[in-house]
């Protein structure tokens, strides 16, 4: 398999442990205290890091700094979307589908800072 695809698949999966370790603690863990969720999401960011590192080595031989860090955010916005419908509110679906398509779309929407 050629590196470009191994580094691409790669991240792809290491993301999947990202989005988790990062948002499922808001809708599973609301209830418990910060520090536990904290405690959860850097168990569930290890394995992130066992497949992202070795992604970046892989690819980076091929791929530039600047094509793997652009790849990352192409791979986070195609792992984040799914997860929002999987498993946030469905009244905040509209927003992150938008924003995969416009970025900007995003700031646009944030609530009013008061």
């Amino acid at each position: 398999m050629p590196p470009v695809v191994q580094s691409i698949l790669l991240l792809a999966a290491s993301n999947v442990f990202m989005t988790f370790a990062w948002y499922a603690h808001l809708k599973n863990l609301g209830h418990r205290p910060w520090f536990i969720a904290a405690l959860v999401s850097w168990g569930i960011a290890l394995f992130e890091y066992l497949l992202q590192v070795p992604a970046n080595r892989i690819g980076y031989g091929t791929l530039t700094l600047p094509q793997l860090k652009i790849i990352q955010e192409v791979v986070s916005l195609t792992v984040f979307v799914p997860f929002v419908l999987l498993h946030a509110a469905a009244a905040q679906v509209g927003l992150p589908v938008g924003s995969a398509v416009h970025p900007r779309r995003c700031v646009l929407h944030l609530p009013e800072l008061t």
